[in-house]
């Protein structure tokens, strides 16, 4: 019976405590170079607005209810809260930094990187089903794990519809996506020695378990093609053929957008060849796709723009009117928009963190 105890701490501080031992997963080396490039031209993509990282991010106005993030400028959306995620986390983890969200079918998957853990993280996985059967109220989420709900009969049965990953390395954790194709979750591991400033030049791409919520493949190369390189990136999104895309800020304000394949053994990305001349703002927080209307999102905090993906094929042939824009007043901090099937957009805000839904699906 000792050794059953043992064994049980022994897992349950895997689980829950303090990152202390690598998650291991298949590793593939890419010898051949994983980028191609060529002639690009910019694009006066007029119609969008860059907006500067705010000096302190807003926390939430009702950060124990409901609120109610509208555009001011631009296409139009509204959303309003559907989550507040727990805060604390499971045995008082800090969960006030989540940085990247999946919703596929019933269930959403958040990556929390707790700052002190230095390029480690974990998944956490909401059952929305569940979450509705009990009819669970923002706040009833937000104080599940609180101290003094512990043996609450409710707060313990809301609990097992949270289903919690492993610790392992993700870097800055902003990319976690899945592949309308094969149905695969993938996410960058871009390890920072400080903020947006890249440990290695080399490009690793991990393969998730959507099941046990951790790293079973990864794939190391270089993004390089001559002189020009890149060392991976920051966020990532799928297309419903399976393409793969991220964005880039090389200067102030332009924007780089790459197209590529990952597959079980080899990564293979372009860029694409128009280059835009006006970014949505400082901070490249989140990519997203929506299958309803083909087109990808760019995310920053409180300026989205939004691109065809018919417009980015051969030499490309985007117009200035082909990307649209969407601004927001607040400064809130936006860490990650996805999409459902159905095109309904929901949005991650962090600084009291909670999960928005789009009242329509016609953006």
């Amino acid at each position: 019976m000792r050794w059953r105890r043992l064994l049980a701490m022994t897992l349950m501080v895997g689980l829950v405590g303090a990152p202390a031992l690598p998650v291991q997963a298949a590793t593939v080396h890419q010898a051949t170079g994983a980028l191609t490039t060529g002639k690009t031209r910019v694009l006066n993509d007029d119609l969008v607005h860059f907006k500067a990282v705010p000096r302190t991010y807003a926390p939430s106005p009702n950060p124990h209810g409901s609120e109610t993030i509208a555009s001011n400028q631009g296409a139009a959306v509204t959303f309003t809260t559907k989550y507040l995620l727990p805060l604390p986390g499971y045995h008082g983890e800090s969960w006030g930094n989540p940085q990247s969200m999946v919703t596929v079918g019933r269930y959403v998957y958040i990556v929390y990187c707790p700052t002190t853990w230095e390029n480690r993280g974990r998944i956490v996985r909401f059952d929305q089903t569940k979450l509705a059967q009990l009819r669970v109220t923002p706040r009833q989420l937000q104080q599940v794990f609180a101290a003094k709900m512990a043996g609450n009969p409710r707060e313990t049965a809301i609990a097992r519809a949270i289903k919690i990953g492993p610790a392992f390395t993700t870097g800055h954790g902003q990319s976690l996506a899945y592949n309308w194709r094969d149905h695969q979750f993938y996410m960058w591991q871009d390890r920072e020695s400080a903020p947006r400033v890249p440990i290695t030049q080399e490009g690793v791409l991990q393969r998730i378990s959507p099941q046990t919520l951790r790293p079973v493949r990864q794939l190391r190369f270089r993004l390089r093609d001559g002189h020009f390189a890149v060392p991976g990136g920051h966020v990532l999104t799928f297309d419903k053929q399976g393409r793969a895309y991220f964005w880039t800020r090389p200067s102030a304000s332009k924007i780089y957008l790459y197209q590529g394949t990952i597959g079980a053994t080899r990564v293979h990305f372009r860029l694409t060849s128009q280059v835009l001349d006006h970014g949505p703002g400082t901070r490249v927080q989140s990519m997203a796709y929506n299958p309803q209307n083909d087109r990808l999102y760019l995310v920053s905090d409180d300026s989205i723009a939004s691109l065809p993906v018919s417009g980015l094929g051969g030499s490309g042939h985007l117009t200035a009117s082909d990307v649209r824009w969407t601004g927001f007043a607040g400064t809130r901090e936006f860490e990650a928009l996805n999409f459902t099937a159905a095109g309904r957009a929901t949005l991650l805000t962090n600084h009291d963190p909670e999960i928005l839904q789009s009242t329509t699906t016609s953006w």
